[in-house]
C-alpha cells in the first residue's frame, strides 16, 4: 500500500543535521513516504554554515510541478526560501494545491546565520503565511515577522495574534527559547492548545525546527486534525531531542531515528 506523501521545500543541510535531510529523516521515522524541492544548497556543519547557494526560480518550480503533478501530495511543509523571488515562487505554487501547508519560516539557523534575506519578509509576511495550514514560527522568527517580543509564556498569545493576523490558519509559537519547560502554543485565534515538554539538558538541538514541522506534515499527510498532529509531533521532536548526539565540533543534531534504537 502506497504511504502517505509528504514534499518538503527547503534547503538542503550538507551536515545531514537541519533542512531536507531532517526532514526525509522525520518523514520516513513517521511511515510517511518524503519528497524534495531543494531550494538552496548550504555548505554547513556542526559549527555553522559556511555558505549558501539558492537555486533559480525556474529549478525550484520544475521540482515542484514534477512532484505535484505525477505523484500527488497529501501535505507540504516549506523551510528554507531564501529570497523574496522564491518566497514568491513557492506561495504562487501553494495556492494552487489542495493540501495542508506548514510554513516554518526560517529566518536565522541555529548558529546564528541568516538563512532568509531581510528583503523577503515582507514576501513571507504578505504571500506564504496566507497559503499555511500551520505557521511554527520560534520567537525569534516571531519577532522578525511581527516586531512582538515574548519573553514570558503569557506573551505567546500575543505573539500568535500577531502571526495569525498575517492570515495562515494555526499558528504554533514556539517557546523553546523561554526558561522551564519547553512550551508551545498553538492556536487558531479561538481554540488554544498549550504543549509541554519538559525540557532536555542536552545542547545537540541542530534541526529541531525543521523536524518538528516536518512531523506536523506527517500527522497532516495521515489525516490527523492540526490539534492532534502538532501533539504528535511534540513528542516525537521532544524525544529526538532527548536523544541527540555529538556530532563535530559543534551542536549535533537531534535524533531521528531515537524510536528504532
Amino acid at each position: 500500500m502506497t504511504p502517505p506523501r509528504v514534499l518538503t521545500v527547503a534547503g538542503s543541510d550538507s551536515g545531514g543535521g537541519a533542512g531536507i535531510q531532517a526532514d526525509l529523516k522525520t518523514m520516513l521515522a513517521l511511515g510517511v513516504h518524503g519528497m524534495s524541492v531543494v531550494t538552496a544548497v548550504t555548505a554547513q556543519n556542526s559549527l555553522g554554515v559556511q555558505g549558501a547557494w539558492e537555486l533559480p526560480a525556474d529549478a525550484v518550480r520544475a521540482q515542484f510541478r514534477s512532484v505535484v503533478d505525477d505523484i500527488g501530495v497529501q501535505a507540504v511543509k516549506t523551510g528554507m526560501l531564501a529570497s523574496a523571488e522564491l518566497v514568491e515562487t513557492v506561495a504562487e505554487l501553494l495556492a494552487g494545491t489542495d493540501a495542508p501547508v506548514v510554513v516554518d519560516p526560517v529566518g536565522v539557523s541555529k548558529h546564528g546565520d541568516a538563512l532568509l534575506a531581510a528583503s523577503a519578509l515582507e514576501s513571507v509576511r504578505t504571500k506564504l503565511l496566507p497559503t499555511a495550514t500551520v505557521a511554527t514560527p520560534n520567537l525569534d522568527e516571531v519577532a522578525q515577522l511581527t516586531g512582538v517580543r515574548v519573553e514570558t509564556e503569557t506573551d505567546l498569545r500575543r505573539a500568535a495574534d500577531a502571526v495569525l493576523g498575517h492570515g495562515p490558519r494555526w499558528a504554533l509559537i514556539k517557546g523553546g527559547h523561554l526558561a522551564g519547560d519547553a512550551v508551545d502554543l498553538l492556536t487558531d485565534g479561538t481554540d488554544e492548545h498549550w504543549l509541554r515538554a519538559p525540557r532536555h539538558d542536552n545542547r545537540h538541538t541542530h534541526g529541531t525546527g525543521c523536524t518538528l514541522a516536518s512531523a506536523i506534515a506527517a500527522g497532516l499527510a495521515k489525516g490527523l486534525s492540526v490539534p492532534e498532529a502538532a501533539r504528535t509531533a511534540k513528542e516525537y521532536v521532544t524525544g529526538a531531542i532527548a536523544a541527540g548526539f555529538a556530532l563535530g565540533g559543534g551542536i549535533g543534531p537531534v535524533d531521528h531515528g531515537w524510536r528504532f534504537r
